[in-house]
C-alpha cells in the first residue's frame, strides 16, 4: 500500500520547492524536477536514502554535451550505479541552463551550480544531508565540476571530484594551435567571437587548472588518448598541477579510447577505479 500511495503523490514532487514538503528522514525519497531557479532549465532530481542524517554525504552529477546540449537524463545510468554501490549516500542530478549563441555557458553555468548548492543549503533541515559533496562530471560536465570545485567553492564543501574526459586547460597549445578550436569547441563556453588571440585572459578564466591550490578537492581523472575533442595532454597537465600542490589525485589514460562510448572492458575498469576512489576518499 505504501508504494501505491507514493506513486499517486509522486507528481506533486515535480516542479515544486522542496521546502514546501515534509520529508521523513526514515524514508527513501525520490524528488523529480525540483526547481532551483527561475528558468525552466534549472531543475534537479534529488535521491535521498532512508535513515539519512547530518552525516549523509551527497554525489552531485553534471552531464556533458558541449555546454550547449544534453540533460540530466544522460546521467541516469550513473544514478542507478551509485544507488547500488553507495546506498547510504544522497544523489543530486543537475540540469543547468544550456549555452546559446546569445548566452554562452560561462559564467551562467557556474552560477547555476552555485544556485544548486544554495538550494541544498536552504533545504538542509528538510533534506537531512551533510555539507560534504562530491562531483561526478562527464565531458563539459566534468569541466564544470573541476572549474567550480577548484575555483568557486568558497566554503570548501566539495571533497572529491571524478573527472571523465573533462577539458582542464584551454591555454594548452593542443587547443590554441588547433585551427578548428576557436570556432568550433569554445564558442559555446565563452562566446563565438571570443578567440584566444583576442582574449587570452578569458581562456585562463575558464580553465580549471589555473585555480588549483593546496586546498583543491581530491581528484580522479579518466581520458582516452585518441579523443578527437579533448587532447590527451589535458589529464597530464592537471595531474602535474595537482601533484605540485600535493593534492591527492589519480589519472588513467586509455590508449585506444576516444571521447566516451568506450569498450565494455574500459567502462568496467573505470567503474571499479571510481568506486574505490570514492570509498577511500569521500
Amino acid at each position: 500500500m505504501k508504494k501505491i500511495i507514493f506513486l499517486i503523490l509522486f507528481p506533486i514532487f515535480s516542479n515544486v520547492s522542496a521546502n514546501a514538503q515534509n520529508l521523513n528522514p526514515k524514508d527513501s525519497i525520490t524528488l523529480k524536477n525540483v526547481s532551483y531557479g527561475k528558468s525552466e532549465e534549472q531543475l534537479i532530481d534529488v535521491f535521498l536514502p532512508a535513515d539519512r542524517n547530518s552525516k549523509t554525504k551527497t554525489f552531485v552529477l553534471l552531464h556533458g554535451g558541449g555546454w550547449q546540449k544534453g540533460s540530466k537524463s544522460k546521467m541516469d545510468y550513473m544514478v542507478r550505479n551509485l544507488k547500488n554501490e553507495f546506498p547510504n549516500y544522497a544523489i543530486v542530478n543537475v540540469n543547468y541552463r544550456l549555452a546559446t549563441a546569445e548566452s554562452p555557458a560561462f559564467p551562467k553555468q557556474i552560477d547555476d551550480i552555485t544556485a544548486v548548492f544554495e538550494h541544498l543549503k536552504t533545504n538542509e533541515s528538510n533534506y537531512k544531508i551533510s555539507k560534504d559533496f562530491a562531483f561526478i562530471g562527464s565531458s563539459a560536465g566534468a569541466h564544470l565540476a573541476l572549474l567550480y570545485g577548484y575555483g568557486f567553492d568558497k566554503n570548501n564543501n566539495i571533497k572529491a571530484i571524478c573527472d571523465i574526459i573533462g577539458p582542464v586547460d584551454f591555454t594548452d597549445p593542443s587547443y590554441t594551435l588547433n585551427p578548428k578550436f576557436d570556432v568550433s569547441q569554445l564558442k559555446n563556453l565563452v562566446g563565438g567571437e571570443t578567440t584566444y588571440a583576442k582574449n587570452p585572459d578569458m581562456y585562463v578564466k575558464v580553465s580549471p587548472v589555473h585555480y588549483v591550490s593546496k586546498k583543491s578537492p581530491k581528484t580522479i581523472m579518466f581520458y582516452g588518448e585518441v579523443d578527437p575533442l579533448v587532447p590527451k595532454t589535458q589529464g597530464p597537465i592537471l595531474k602535474e598541477k595537482l601533484d605540485k600542490n600535493k593534492v591527492y589525485n589519480e589519472l588513467y589514460l586509455y590508449p585506444s579510447e576516444g571521447h566516451g562510448r568506450w569498450s565494455k572492458g574500459t567502462t568496467k575498469d573505470i567503474q571499479k577505479k571510481m568506486y574505490d576512489f570514492f570509498r577511500n576518499n569521500f
